[in-house]
């Protein structure tokens, strides 16, 4: 579809909630309802040097620009593609000498737009950006400190010249970032690399259990030319079959927490109570609390849940310090003491499993990675959206993890079924749903294979492991 067309959904009075988008017609499971290019965005810090400033892609060998020495481009096709973004931004940086925080920046570059489009950059916007919603008013202590030194940094960074905005319109567009920010991921989906604003999807309303949505689409950059990239946008996407009249809906969070868990950090960060079916009703939360079958004792299920949360503290800790044995350690400790005590939805012992099946499959043990992975998936199925990205994310792991294990029917199976999610969620032309079409087609070729001569494929594969063992203990 057209990069901003939004003729499948219309703005309408919420009531409690305030402005909402609902569909203007029936769509159906993976359609994309809308896709909307970042009004303005930023990389992270942190990442700065790794991620392409103009698509967000992470990438080795960036280019770096040669006035401001802090924007780095895939190449120059991505530096010109971008350069009407940075310009303004390139001369403050040369001014002042360094780059400031990555909220300062989003700030002045959401300013520095308002400027050029009057805060509305296409026919298909719906709404200026200034009018969005700020909760400045609502802040905590704490946060209005640290937006107040926002402020201060920008009042020393912003260099526009013709145009000074008070205090309190600064404020409000740093309230608006905070509430609306976008968080965008790299080509892989696997690591946060910066934040956008996209005022359209803003007005996307949260629903604990959604019926769409939201990735980050990072367009093709490959024309010689950056007249015919493809923009990086957002495509808002329906996770199942959507009446027309409906409201759209995403989440804001992440569904695996319990409900006042979920409804606690709403309020935090976006100061709504969240009063959705899934919260109201309490659902899935017997399951993320779950004792096992057997039905141990109350007290002996109040023992190994605080003892789960402590390790799962102490677990974070060593991971963090890169001691992944001692993770694998805690995690054996921890995974036997809630055995027959707690069921394997439950929220800790989930955590558990989700750490150990990573922290393995890093260490080469494939075949206890992929027993702990199983068990992982077959929670989260029975607690997620059955077309929710994370689930997708996590199966397709679990299905490389089997696969590197040498269990190659059941990798295959959930490498299957995890390309199934992803195509509604991602689509087609995602990079991530791309490279696993490609691991499906060779997982299926190794399946025939194995069919064939279960012995000559068992030499094919321990050949293979050997070469990426070797190749990976040498870079």
């Amino acid at each position: 579809m057209t990069v901003g067309n939004m003729e499948r959904a219309a703005l309408f009075d919420a009531g409690k909630k305030g402005r909402g988008l609902r569909a203007t017609r029936e769509l159906s499971t993976g359609e994309v309802v809308f896709a909307e290019p970042s009004f303005s965005a930023v990389v992270f810090d942190s990442l700065a040097t790794q991620v392409c400033h103009s698509c967000f892609r992470h990438q080795a060998n960036l280019h770096r620009c040669a006035q401001c020495k802090f924007a780095h481009y895939c190449d120059r096709t991505c530096q010109t593609a971008c350069w009407d973004e940075h310009k303004q931004e390139c001369g403050a940086i040369k001014k002042t000498g360094k780059a400031p925080s990555e909220h300062v920046r989003l700030a002045a570059r959401v300013l520095w737009r308002i400027h050029k489009d009057t805060g509305i950059a296409s026919d298909s916007q719906l709404i200026s950006v200034d009018q969005l919603e700020d909760h400045v008013v609502d802040l905590a202590e704490e946060d209005l400190k640290k937006l107040q030194t926002d402020v201060h940094n920008f009042q020393e960074y912003w260099s526009y010249g013709r145009k000074q905005h008070s205090v309190e319109y600064i404020s409000h567009i740093f309230g608006i970032i905070k509430c609306n920010g976008f968080t965008l991921s790299d080509q892989r989906g696997l690591q946060a690399v910066g934040v956008g604003l996209f005022p359209n999807l803003c007005l996307v309303n949260h629903d604990c259990w959604p019926n769409c949505t939201v990735i980050l689409n990072h367009g093709n950059q490959s024309a010689l030319s950056s007249v015919l990239h493809s923009q990086r946008r957002i495509e808002l996407r329906a996770l199942e079959k959507i009446p027309e009249g409906e409201e759209l809906t995403v989440s804001y969070v992440d569904f695996l927490n319990l409900s006042a868990d979920r409804q606690k950090k709403l309020k935090e960060h976006f100061h709504f109570d969240c009063t959705c079916n899934h919260c109201s009703q309490h659902i899935k939360d017997d399951l993320m609390m779950a004792a096992a079958e057997i039905k141990p004792s109350a007290e002996k299920v109040k023992e190994v849940t605080a003892f789960s949360k402590e390790c799962l503290e102490k677990i974070e800790t060593s991971r963090v310090q890169g001691d992944f044995h001692e993770v694998v350690k805690l995690c054996h400790e921890c995974l036997d003491k809630q055995e027959n005590v707690l069921a394997d939805t439950h929220l800790y012992r989930l955590r558990v499993l989700s750490v150990a099946s990573e922290v393995l499959s890093y260490l080469r043990s494939f075949s206890e990675a992929a027993d702990y992975a199983h068990r992982m998936v077959e929670g989260y199925m029975k607690l997620y959206h059955h077309n929710n990205a994370q689930l997708g994310m996590a199966i397709m792991r679990a299905g490389v993890t089997h696969w590197h294990a040498g269990q190659i029917e059941v990798g295959h199976g959930m490498i299957c079924k995890a390309y199934g999610i992803l195509m509604v969620t991602h689509g087609p032309n995602h990079a991530i749903t791309r490279d696993l079409e490609s691991m499906r087609m060779q997982t299926e070729l190794e399946l025939k294979m194995f069919k064939q001569n279960k012995q000559e494929y068992q030499t094919m594969r321990d050949v293979a492991l050997k070469k990426q063992s070797v190749s990976s203990s040498s870079s």
